[in-house]
């Protein structure tokens, strides 16, 4: 095939696959597009956090400095930690692996695109909302992470909390949205050969991190929805007087709060691993050993929780075991740093300037993380416990941590965003000016922490020998300032008038680097085959192939969006994934589900119920519109090979992702039994006196019914695999009847209990109920769905893939049932 056929051919794709722009630009749900999105979006959040940033430090450069007030100063210092953690350092690192991933794996998109842009939207609208807060004068300034009782009704009465609670649980669906894109994504796209064991390791920090906020973010969104209906409609879960306590709250934070460090270094140090294996000329030293203590990481980091709170009373037990823990952890992070000196030790390193950024963030990082062990060892923490050396060692780690690799990863990946080089030059200066800014600024943070500066003070008294480390810091944070302008300018200038970077102009080994440049909207013009984890080192020739549509999908005529889906280890070809073309469904779903947000914070509880029925609705369309609607059974991967379609496959990647979204939902469910068993502990009287038991019929009917239902929906699975379409719908409507019966049952007994705002028991039973209404909810719309969809003729003994996914979420509904009653009627026999 010569240049002008290969140009033809790529212009064939892009024809189906480009973008729209202007106005219509809100329906595109390509990766590409929606990565680009998020990096541009997160830059601008980082950028307004980085204005409040100056402000505190501007404010704290001198002794009885009044420049803001101390509401003023509560509200710049809690808007910045919350825009620097939930609104730049997640999204940011997201939208790299959503723009980057399917590049790297040989992928042409993400298995479900419009829930990638829906993502997008809940986070940009979430961000907005947060912000509307300083236009209505209400910021939220009970810092960011919002303990309680300061953010209880009593002693904020004003919207400042519920903007935050409302705002970061709204940011965070996108979060958990993003976390099953990348995770089925990397495990059921994967180009053909390219096993688990080959695949570049940038894939694999992604994969333990998704996993890590399909876990870790669920137990803050159950603390901030807790707080919230507290706050709203008179439930209680952290008054002491009423069998609650505000502890509860630290608990579900930090068990979001200690693996979110560990969510923003790894994907960081994806970046790292990438850049000096490019950068070393050879492959990394120790795959196997990166990939272990990756997922190592991931595991320890959900036992560290309690190392935030050692000053609040913790048993001496337990302070050992969570001390011991945290020092733990140091153990992959450091296998990891000897990985890369040693890869840079055997290689031939080129000091280009993303690896110089690296060199900057294994300075930093490592001095966070010896700042880190310190901190674990208890009568240190004690010591320097909301000090400013606590400030010092958070900014060593995270911006060491996830900032400079950042820099190094847009550096590094420039020529594949726009399709030219920065400036060396003008990039060399900026970065020297941002590393001696930010040590200027966070290393005498150390000293005036261990002098005594408590964190969040707005003023202070001469005399304590503060003042000129104070003053050092602030000059050194609008040094830091200069050096992010620099980079931001240089980024600008090269956008505009840089030089052309030309196909793979670092010589890197990965798929992304084997496209044409800027990437296209469609990635590869043919998906190529794996043989290794270098696969353009291996074979350089695999570029002009795929180019060539020599490997898979490579003919267009079918003028569909299309990617090709492989087995979860072997990567062998298994089905191909026919995905969605643009769409507004993504746009206003997300602003139907922002509706609830505002009707909640202005108590217009009927625009809040509104915004649910418009959100219910639009997914009902979403769901009746499947991207494989009208795809033939058998589609040609490539010549003489035919494929099922996802929904034909029994692995299509709608079944992968209702499961990890049930994953996610019983990290929420597991958050909330948590929540039962420490108050349990701490509560005088659990449950509380006058709280009627039962007789145990409930409890046994309970059980008949929700055994009959999930029988029914085991029947009717068992029917549509022998083509009896009536028994399969009659089966599901016998369920469905069941389970209806089984909540009015639980719900009877639940409303003969006292009130919901006399005893934190009856809150946490009403909101156990509340977690079964939903799900029992979700899974009746699915089985009336399933029920449609074989009526008119679109699910049959062939097409499983939708009632294997309502199956999957009636056995989830089901297990939550048993489990509540054993909660509502067998435990309160046992305490």
């Amino acid at each position: 095939m010569n240049a002008r056929q290969a140009e033809l051919l790529h212009e064939r794709f892009q024809s189906f696959w480009q973008s729209p722009t202007g106005w219509r630009g809100a329906t595109a749900v390509n990766h590409t597009t929606i990565g680009r999105r998020y990096l541009v979006t997160g830059f601008t959040f980082f950028i307004i956090g980085g204005l409040l940033a100056m402000a505190i430090r501007a404010q704290l450069a001198w002794f009885d400095n009044t420049d803001l007030d101390h509401a003023t100063y509560n509200q710049f210092v809690t808007m910045h930690g919350t825009t620097m953690m939930f609104l730049f350092a997640v999204p940011i690192l997201e939208g790299l692996a959503i723009y980057l991933v399917p590049k790297m794996i040989g992928a042409r998109d993400l298995p479900f695109p419009r829930l990638s842009a829906f993502g997008y939207f809940c986070y940009l609208f979430g961000g907005i909302f947060l912000y509307t807060s300083f236009l209505f004068g209400a910021a939220p300034d009970g810092g960011w992470f919002m303990y309680p009782p300061l953010t209880t009704r009593d002693f904020s009465p004003g919207a400042g909390a519920d903007f935050w609670l409302l705002g970061v649980t709204f940011i965070e669906v996108a979060a958990l949205a993003a976390a099953v894109e990348v995770i089925v994504s990397i495990l059921k796209t994967r180009a053909p050969g390219m096993t688990l064991a080959r695949m570049p390791l940038f894939a694999w920090y992604m994969l333990v991190t998704s996993f890590m906020i399909l876990l870790g973010f669920p137990p803050l969104i159950l603390g901030s929805v807790l707080l919230e209906i507290e706050r709203s409609f008179g439930f209680v879960f952290f008054d002491t007087s009423r069998g609650g306590d505000p502890l509860l709250w630290q608990h579900l934070f930090w068990l979001f709060g200690h693996p979110e460090v560990y969510i923003i270094f790894l994907p960081a140090a994806g970046v790292v691993t990438m850049v000096v294996e490019t950068f070393s000329r050879r492959p990394l030293v120790g795959y196997g050993w990166v990939v272990a203590a990756v997922i190592a990481t991931g595991f320890l980091s959900f036992g560290l929780w309690v190392h935030h709170m050692f000053a609040t009373g913790i048993p001496r037990l337990s302070l050992s075991f969570f001390s011991a823990a945290s020092m733990a952890v140091a153990i992959p992070s450091g296998i990891q740093v000897f990985c890369w000196i040693a890869t840079l030790w055997a290689g031939r390193p080129v000091l280009s300037l993303p690896l110089l950024y690296v060199f900057g963030m294994l300075f930093i990082f490592v001095l966070g993380g010896l700042t880190g062990v310190m901190v674990a060892l208890v009568p240190f923490d004690w010591q320097v416990h909301d000090s400013h050396f606590v400030v010092a060692h958070l900014h060593y780690v995270l911006i060491g941590g996830m900032m400079f690799p950042l820099f190094a990863g847009i550096y590094y990946w420039l020529p594949l965003f726009i399709g030219r080089r920065a400036s060396d030059t003008l990039g060399r200066i900026g970065f020297y000016t941002l590393f001696a800014g930010f040590n200027i600024t966070f290393l005498p943070m150390h000293l005036t922490g261990m002098l005594g500066m408590p964190r969040r003070v707005y003023t202070y008294a001469e005399g304590f020998g503060w003042e000129w480390l104070n003053l050092l810091s602030t000059v050194g944070s609008f040094v830091m300032t200069i050096g992010v302008a620099l980079f931001l300018t240089d980024l600008y200038l090269h956008a505009r008038y840089g030089a052309a970077g030309g196909r793979n102009p670092w010589g890197a080994a990965s798929l992304e680097w084997g496209m044409r440049l800027p990437a296209p909207a469609f990635n590869f013009v043919s998906i190529p085959p794996v043989g290794g984890r270098h696969p353009l080192w291996e074979r350089p020739e695999l570029a002009g192939e795929s180019a060539e549509g020599r490997h898979f999908l490579g003919d267009p005529s079918s003028g569909y969006r299309e990617t090709l889906g492989t087995t979860l280890d072997g990567a062998e070809p298994e089905q191909v994934i026919r995905l969605p073309k643009p769409s507004w469904l993504p746009f206003w779903s997300a602003a139907a589900g922002a509706l609830p947000l505002i009707g909640v914070l202005t108590q217009l509880y009927w625009l809040a119920v509104t915004g649910l029925v418009a959100l219910v609705v639009l997914l009902l369309v979403w769901a009746a519109a499947p991207a494989y609607g009208g795809a033939p059974a058998r589609i040609e991967a490539s010549p003489g090979l035919r494929l099922p379609n996802q929904a034909e496959s029994g692995q299509g990647p709608g079944l992968w992702g209702s499961g990890l979204t049930l994953l996610g939902s019983s990290a929420i469910f597991a958050s909330l039994l948590f929540a039962y068993a420490f108050l349990w502990t701490v509560s005088p009287a659990w449950p509380a006196s006058g709280y009627a038991g039962s007789t145990g019929g409930e409890a046994f009917a309970g059980a008949l019914l929700l055994a009959g239902a999930a029988l029914g929906v085991y029947l009717a699975g068992t029917a549509l695999r022998k083509g009896r379409a009536v028994q399969f719908r009659v089966a599901v409507a016998v369920a469905c009847v069941l389970a209806v019966i089984f909540l009015l049952v639980t719900g009877d007994w639940l409303a003969g209990l006292p009130p919901r705002g006399t005893h934190a028991y009856s809150s946490l039973l009403h909101v156990l109920y509340g977690y079964q209404l939903l799900h029992f909810a979700v899974a009746l719309m699915m089985g009336g769905f399933v029920v449609w969809r074989s009526r008119i003729g679109l699910i049959d003994a062939a097409r499983t893939l939708e009632p294997a996914v309502a199956a999957l979420w009636w056995y989830y509904a089901v297990a939550v049932g048993f489990v509540v009653l054993v909660v509502f009627f067998l435990l309160p026999r046992l305490l």
